[in-house]
């Protein structure tokens, strides 16, 4: 899945990762060496070791660092996320042809990750103005069940995106962090969604929810072509 702002850059390579239907979840080593043979040509993948935190690393790094957001400014380096129902981040500069990434579950949310990784890029030297962002599938608000330690985590800013439920809360993951990237500054409009739920579309989508531990993982992926 792609998003019409991010295709009209060129030279940049990006994308949400849909399943393929009716095929069994890959192990995540194997999901890796596909996306990395897939890329070859067009540069190098790089992934994290995700941890739910708000850690940003910049490219180009070897191995795969402990962190939920990455930074790259130079051709030829795609920045990988891995989900099974959090949300991912994606965000580039066409100007500068600078791109970033963040992992966003509820604990990164909290912490903020995806407004690290935008202040990342800002302090690279992108200006906010020409900053754009894409929230990819995740789970919706029609399944996230939450504890109320989820809330009381979230806080009082971001209250409006908990709907009551019984027993436990329901929140909305995307309109979460889309708030955050707004109060950051971040235009409305510079902000595109792909607005399906993970736990909803077996067909399309792994989901940790759905699934628990047989759950494949999407890799998605950003990064300007190498010369």
């Amino acid at each position: 899945m792609t998003v019409p702002s991010f295709v009209a850059v060129p030279g940049l390579v990006h994308g949400f990762e849909r399943r393929t239907p009716g095929a069994p979840a890959e192990t995540r080593e194997a999901a890796r060496q596909r996306v990395a043979k897939a890329r070859t040509t067009r540069g190098r993948v790089l992934f994290l070791t995700q941890v739910h935190g708000a850690a940003v690393v910049r490219a180009p790094w070897d191995g795969a660092p402990a962190a939920d957001a990455a930074l790259a400014t130079a051709p030829g380096l795609l920045l990988a996320i891995e989900t099974a129902d959090c949300l991912p981040v994606l965000f580039v500069d066409p100007v500068r042809r600078a791109v970033a990434a963040a992992h966003a579950g509820w604990r990164g949310t909290a912490a903020g990750v995806a407004r690290a990784a935008l202040e990342a890029l800002l302090a690279s030297g992108s200006r906010r103005e020409d900053v754009r962002a894409a929230l990819g599938p995740a789970i919706g608000a029609c399944c996230y069940e939450v504890g109320e330690e989820v809330r009381a985590a979230l806080g009082p800013s971001l209250a409006h995106c908990f709907r009551d439920g019984a027993p436990r809360p329901f929140f909305d993951l995307r309109a979460a962090n889309r708030a955050q990237l707004e109060a950051a500054g971040l235009a409305a409009a510079a902000i595109e969604d792909v607005d399906e739920c993970t736990r909803c579309l077996p067909e399309r989508y792994h989901s940790w929810r759905r699934d628990g531990a047989a759950a494949g993982r999407l890799i998605h992926v950003i990064g300007f072509v190498a010369r």
